[in-house]
């Protein structure tokens, strides 16, 4: 794994196909670093909001990606990369020879294959560049990038990804970024589930829910990611950043990768189980987090008293 020093300037303009929870603020840090950028999404509503920061909006894929080096891509999954890039979308053929694709998804290593072999066959550079972080850190400019694919190719990127990531890691000429997205996801995963049953463990034994959430933070265990769900967890708050189906979808791709390469994953598959009971008892929309309600319920909790959630922490 190695960084990539800016060899490059920084182009005029880049195209952003895909506006959603991350795709939009991380096109708003490319508009305030001072590149223009060319919009397109299928939602006229997500057109309107990035036109609202600055991006210009186009209706069509074609115009957006128009005269653009650099095209970015962020979609919901397999489905949508593919429809995107190879069937009815056609945003390989729409893109200029020489430019570069880069993705920021959380796809499968065969998807992301196929949408390789077709920008190669229309002499396209290629970036698997998924980025590990949230909306918050999205908008700060704080997202990391693991990208594989030409070097090159990043080295000139790089400049417009200093926009909203605070660091590139380049992992290898083909699919590598796409195993280590699928590696960051299910250890996500494993500690929405690993939270979710201390927390649980906690109530059984007469401890406050912010007391535990304020020493779970404190601890050894407080990594970043537990640091920012301690906040809506004190308040039972489970508005979605990434919701319990969409982890649910990359424990699928997960079991999937691991599956083909002769990996065992029994936490991968444990934690699948337990996405998969959220979603039937109507938690699919909450936040992955929600895992906690799953593990209660099991444990015969339901919500717990006000006292319990708010009451003194500390002497």
């Amino acid at each position: 794994m190695t960084t990539v020093p800016t060899t490059h300037p920084s182009p005029s303009k880049v195209a952003w196909v895909g506006l959603g929870k991350l795709g939009l603020p991380m096109a708003a840090r490319i508009i305030q670093s001072g590149t223009a950028v060319q919009g397109f999404d299928l939602s006229a509503e997500r057109l309107v909001l990035a036109e609202k920061i600055g991006i210009t909006p186009h209706q069509q894929l074609a115009s957006a990606v128009a005269d653009c080096g650099l095209v970015f891509v962020s979609i919901p999954d397999d489905r949508a990369l593919i429809n995107l890039c190879l069937e009815s979308g056609g945003l390989v053929r729409h893109m200029m020879p020489g430019s570069i694709l880069i993705e920021t998804s959380t796809v499968s290593v065969e998807a992301s294959a196929r949408v390789a072999e077709a920008a190669k066959a229309q002499g396209l550079e290629y970036l698997r560049s998924p980025v590990s972080g949230n909306p918050v850190a999205a908008e700060a400019g704080t997202l990391s990038a693991m990208v594989s694919g030409p070097r090159e190719a990043l080295a000139t990127a790089k400049p417009v990804f200093d926009a909203f990531t605070k660091a590139q890691y380049w992992l290898g000429d083909e699919e590598q970024a796409r195993v280590a997205k699928l590696a960051i996801n299910l250890m996500i995963a494993v500690s929405a589930g690993m939270m979710s049953e201390a927390l649980t463990l906690a109530r059984k034994g007469n401890i406050e829910w912010d007391a535990m959430l304020e020493l779970i933070s404190d601890s050894a265990v407080g990594s970043p990611m537990v640091k920012y769900k301690v906040p809506p967890l004190s308040q039972r708050d489970f508005t979605s950043t990434f919701s319990a189906a969409q982890m649910a979808k990359d424990l699928d791709l997960i079991l999937d990768c691991a599956h083909g390469t002769g990996v065992s994953t029994p936490l991968a598959a444990q934690m699948r189980e337990a996405y998969t009971a959220l979603i039937a008892t109507g938690h699919g929309d909450d936040d992955y987090i929600a895992t906690v309600h799953h593990t209660e319920r099991l444990s015969g909790l339901g919500e717990p008293m006000p006292a319990q959630q708010g009451g003194q922490t500390h002497a």
